[in-house]
């Protein structure tokens, strides 16, 4: 079993900053891609940014050069850092975490969410 723990959301007004960060912890042998997505209240859950487990990313046009995403492969941990935020990036933010956890078992394990607010 794996665990994925997110941290970091919160209020913010609008242009400012937060970091989000993800823990994934549990039966891990290691960990392919992992990644942010985000679900605004009826709206489908999108994908935010995504970074490989060699630090290859991608992000969503609508966050470009406002979002960074990064990893830190020893603590098995993945962060978001939202500058320029805007109004239309609240949103529940979500975790997302490939995982082996043996040399050939997959699976796609997802955090609790944390909810973000931005201000106008």
């Amino acid at each position: 079993q794996v665990q994925l723990v997110e941290s970091g959301g919160g209020l913010v007004q609008a242009g400012g900053s937060l970091r989000l960060s993800c823990a994934a912890s549990g039966s891990i042998f290691s960990i392919n891609a992992m990644g942010w997505y985000r679900q605004a209240p009826g709206k489908q859950r999108e994908l935010v940014a995504a970074i490989t487990s060699g630090g290859s990313t991608n992000y969503a046009d609508s966050v470009k050069g406002r979002f960074t995403i990064s990893r830190d492969n020893a603590k098995n941990t993945v962060y978001l850092h939202m500058n320029s935020l805007k109004p239309e990036d609240t949103a529940v933010y979500y975790c997302n975490a490939e995982v082996f956890t043996t040399w050939y078992e997959l699976i796609k394990s997802w955090g609790q969410g944390t909810q973000v607010t931005v201000s106008s």
